[in-house]
């Protein structure tokens, strides 16, 4: 694993400097391709922006977060997704891109829904902090999209899960962080199979 501090990446994200994102993931994955690792995830959904700057010069494979929350969707056999997360995912192409390939429909939050959601994430829930009118206001957007037709909610931040899951979301939910980490172990695990199995 390795990371360099969240803070030059929100740096950069302000500034909407997206090459720059990409040069400090490209920094990391050649580190973890150094170390032995066999392919790359990241749990930051924002990140992911910043692929297409350097996917030409990745030392592994890369597993698309989006990718992974858009086939389990698509599994589960759900046709308009709610979409949670920062300004800075909602209003990006990350999702819209991924889901399209897969003949899924999405919403995106509103103007207003955008700010709380983003104030939500960067000013109480990276700094330890959770109010129940956090989890109203989640409640209330989420609530909003599935009156507007959608029938499932992307949980498109790290941080949304502390406080929004399955039990108290209007709409059933694509934790992406787990759903990530779950498809990284199979292929892990898949992987030390075939390779056990070639050895024989």
């Amino acid at each position: 694993m390795h990371t360099p501090p969240y803070a030059e990446y929100t740096k950069l994200f302000d500034r909407t400097d997206w090459r720059g994102v990409g040069e400090l993931m490209l920094a990391s994955a050649n580190k973890l391709a150094k170390a032995g690792a066999d392919f790359l995830i990241c749990p930051d959904n924002t990140i992911h922006e910043a692929l297409p700057y350097i996917e030409q010069r990745l030392p592994l494979p890369w597993m698309h977060i989006a990718e992974v929350v858009a086939a389990e969707a698509a599994a589960r056999g759900y046709k308009r997704l709610a979409l949670t997360g920062t300004r800075w995912l909602v209003e990006s192409g990350i999702y819209p891109e991924k889901l399209a390939a897969r003949g899924l429909e999405f919403m995106r939050p509103d103007e207003d829904e955008r700010g709380a959601m983003h104030h939500i994430i960067m000013d109480e829930l990276t700094h330890g902090i959770f109010r129940p009118e956090a989890v109203t206001a989640l409640h209330r957007i989420i609530g909003r999209m599935k009156a507007e037709g959608c029938d499932a909610v992307i949980l498109g931040c790290t941080e949304i899960p502390l406080i929004m899951n399955d039990k108290n979301s209007p709409l059933p939910t694509l934790d992406s962080t787990r759903l990530l980490a779950r498809a990284a172990l199979s292929r892990a695990t898949r992987m030390a199979a075939a390779g056990a199995k070639a050895d024989r």
